[in-house]
């Protein structure tokens, strides 16, 4: 089995809020495996501008700690 995550390392701050963003949405798709009912669920959260602040926070905290393995990008 191939694992998904094999580092937190990323080469730029860009490819790290990459993997953020993809972090997030792998937590989605873990949390709620059924593709149809997320379907179902998308249109009602993605008008909703609460549920879209907190989408950014849950890609915020997720950058934070892909940025924290980087060392914050710095040598």
């Amino acid at each position: 089995m191939e694992t998904w995550l094999p580092t937190l390392k990323t080469g730029t701050p860009e490819e790290g809020y990459n993997l953020a963003v993809k972090l997030a949405r792998k937590a989605v798709g873990m949390i709620q495996p059924d593709e149809n009912v997320r379907n179902v669920l998308r249109p009602a959260y993605a008008s909703d501008p609460t549920n879209l602040t907190f989408a950014s926070q849950v890609v915020a905290i997720h950058f934070q700690t892909v940025a924290a393995a980087n060392n914050y990008w710095n040598d």
